[in-house]
């Protein structure tokens, strides 16, 4: 066992902590998680680094060697004593006992000053990490990118290619806002209490531009989620039945399209969804005159 196993243990016994299973917290143990992550993060002294549920302050410590500032944003109040007298010599940390969920990032970001880019770091609870990385999605931050760590399983269908049998409905927005890669596999022993799944570190980087050029943005998440909602169902039949474009329009968008009129939704690719949803509101257009 390296360093960070024991810093761990000596901190666990020290302030008499025990892992809070409603927060869905386990503490990394493995050195070599860590170095990975922060490599590749890639964070420079003029940076930024949001670090979201830093817990111990395992990686917390990394980052504030090489970032300008770090912001690290805590839910567990048990935690911000530790992470208080922990770096209480470091003048780039600001602590916050908030929860990510609730706090207005973009607002944060913005009264930071000399700041060339933001980055997010994070090991995410398994039960928030899709509404936290949405978050940061929707809100279209001015970050650079989001090294994070989730469940395997969730990093697999993050990273997944739309259309592939992997992909869910977040797959999309990702693929939407983000270029995604696979960072390294995390077996469940690096973790204390050990979980009963492995992790995965993954990369989210931001693009300048949406993948796909849409008129309705907002719609054609609406159209993905339904029919992802229906994933049994053909892409018409799942989507036709829940009113939102009838099912005569979709066999016409399809056709014209040269996608089958069989198929499923999950099946469909970002660049397809994006079609169908201009080629609906060009009808609309077209109907009103």
């Amino acid at each position: 066992m390296g360093n960070i196993y024991q810093d761990t243990m000596q901190l666990l016994k020290k302030y008499q902590i025990h892992a809070n299973k409603k927060l869905g917290q386990n503490f990394l143990i493995e050195d070599e998680v860590v170095e990975k992550t922060v490599e590749v993060a890639n964070i420079t002294s003029q940076d930024l680094v949001i670090e979201i549920g830093p817990g111990l302050g395992t990686l917390t410590k990394e980052l504030l060697e090489k970032a300008k500032k770090v912001i690290a944003v805590e839910l567990d109040e048990k935690m911000i004593p530790i992470l208080k007298e922990r770096f209480f010599l470091y003048h780039n940390l600001q602590i916050l006992q908030e929860d990510i969920l609730k706090v207005n990032v973009k607002e944060l970001i913005e009264k930071q000053k000399d700041i060339k880019d933001v980055k997010i770091v994070a090991n995410l609870p398994y039960y928030i990490t899709t509404p936290v990385i949405m978050k940061l999605l929707e809100e279209k931050l001015p970050v650079n990118s989001i090294t994070v760590m989730v469940q395997k399983e969730v990093a697999k269908r993050l990273t997944a290619k739309t259309g592939d049998k992997l992909c869910g409905a977040i797959t999309y927005a990702v693929e939407y806002y983000c270029e995604s890669k696979e960072i390294v596999e995390v077996p469940k022993e690096s973790f204390i209490p050990t979980p009963e799944v492995d992790s995965e570190v993954i990369q989210l980087i931001l693009r300048k531009e949406p993948k796909v050029k849409i008129k309705e943005e907002a719609f054609l998440f609406l159209l993905i989620k339904t029919s992802f909602m229906q994933r049994r169902k053909t892409f018409v039949n799942g989507v036709g039945n829940s009113g939102i474009i009838d099912k005569e329009t979709l066999r016409k968008i399809l056709q014209k399209e040269g996608i089958e009129e069989s198929i499923r939704g999950e099946n469909l690719t970002l660049e397809q969804f994006a079609q169908i949803t201009n080629d609906y509101f060009a009808i609309r257009v077209e109907k009103k005159f």
